[in-house]
């Protein structure tokens, strides 16, 4: 568990003061005579008070700047006396209180050069110009830190700029390809559709006015003409507003197998436990694995007798679909874009997808998805399937017109 950093720092800081305090206090017992109770106290007072510098640098400037004074009006110390002033100067530079650093290293300076000077004039001009050096060097230093973090504050905030920009850039390229597909889909996919559906209405509307039996696989015609234009409709729908509609769900299994049967599938389905609402995702996902072994059933397995199992589990929901068709055991089936979308699906939902010849022939999908959270459609519908929209009336009155 990573450690707070505002934590970090004041254990960081408190443990600098007490080295500061400790070591001063070093010096001033090897430095001369023991220093007395007083002088102990006002160093510990003014190199501890350094501890809280991040949030009160001025507060501290004046503690320390203090306290140090102090010790050099009452003992007898060396330059080391200097040292937590230096610290509160810096800290003070660096927080943006440079004056307050001028007058508080001033002010010590002509202390401590009095004091010096008035215990012993040898040497105190060349401890004082020492002291300066040191005073400037904690100055400039503070400076170069503070715009060293400004610095590095303006480089992440330009960085995070950038990748906002980068995002940006790549949402917006990928909503323009969005457009661009739905664009294509609509000028290649819808016009064939709607041709194929409204030559079966005709077709339908003539065998019932001659009073001839429509053909099963006509009627199929016109039904799955008529949901695919109803699917492509959402679909471009989705392409245009990125907004998904939950009209594709489990509820809606019942109308695959009627249209299957209706295209000459024996189709059986059967459901085991407690069958209620789930997340949209998963819904129309289970929904299109369902929907895509039918299709395939039709196109590869000479549509032959399937098995739709739904099982409703208490984490999970599996779908099993599986046919009697001429799948022998043990052949390899190379993956095409149904089986690919499947397992895209599946995957993207944290399931697990099984497509495979049965051992007793024929072939079966069988697919996992973890429920993974609370019911989307409290009211325990699964979907809403679609009714017929403006295209359907349209094909309806050209029927009318022939």
């Amino acid at each position: 568990m990573q450690a707070d950093p505002g934590r970090r720092h004041a254990l960081l800081d408190t443990a600098l003061a007490g080295l500061i305090a400790g070591a001063v206090t070093l010096a001033a017992y090897a430095g001369g005579p023991s220093p007395g109770v007083p002088d102990v106290l006002l160093i510990a007072t003014g190199s501890l008070a350094l501890a809280g510098h991040r949030r009160a640098p001025r507060v501290v400037l004046v503690v320390t700047t203090a306290c140090m004074i102090g010790h050099v009006l009452h003992g007898t110390p060396g330059s080391w006396a200097a040292f937590p002033v230096l610290a509160a100067v810096h800290a003070a530079a660096r927080g943006g209180r440079r004056r307050a650093g001028v007058v508080a290293g001033a002010l010590f300076l002509a202390v401590f050069f009095a004091a010096d000077t008035a215990r012993s004039s040898e040497g105190s001009v060349e401890r004082a110009v020492l002291l300066l050096g040191w005073f400037l060097c904690a100055g400039v230093t503070g400076l170069i830190d503070k715009n060293w973090q400004a610095y590095l504050r303006q480089t992440e905030q330009r960085a995070l700029e950038a990748e906002r920009g980068r995002e940006e850039a790549a949402l917006r390229r990928a909503g323009e390809e969005r457009l661009r597909i739905a664009r294509e889909l609509h000028d290649t996919l819808t016009h064939s559709i709607s041709i194929v559906k409204l030559q079966a209405g005709v077709a339908v509307h003539l065998a019932r006015k001659r009073g001839e039996d429509v053909p099963a696989a006509l009627l199929a015609i016109q039904e799955a003409s008529g949901e695919a234009m109803r699917e492509l409709r959402s679909t471009l729908e989705v392409l245009r507003t990125e907004e998904r509609e939950p009209a594709a769900g489990l509820v809606r299994v019942g109308e695959l197998a009627e249209r299957a049967r209706a295209a000459g599938i024996p189709v059986s389905v059967a459901v085991s436990g407690e069958q209620r609402a789930l997340r949209p995702d998963v819904d129309r996902a289970a929904f299109r694995i369902v929907q895509e072994a039918l299709t395939n059933v039709a196109r590869h397995a000479d549509r032959a007798r399937t098995g739709i199992r739904l099982e409703y589990g208490l984490d999970d929901v599996a779908v099993t679909v599986e046919d009697d068709g001429p799948a022998a055991p043990g052949v390899t089936v190379v993956p095409g874009t149904g089986l690919t979308g499947m397992r895209e699906r599946v995957t993207a939902l944290g399931g697990t997808l099984d497509t495979a010849p049965r051992p007793c022939g024929g072939f079966a999908v069988h697919a996992r998805i973890p429920l993974d959270g609370r019911a989307a459609y409290p009211d325990g519908r699964g979907g809403v399937a679609d009714g017929g929209g403006p295209e359907d009336a349209a094909d309806q009155a050209a029927v009318e017109a022939l």
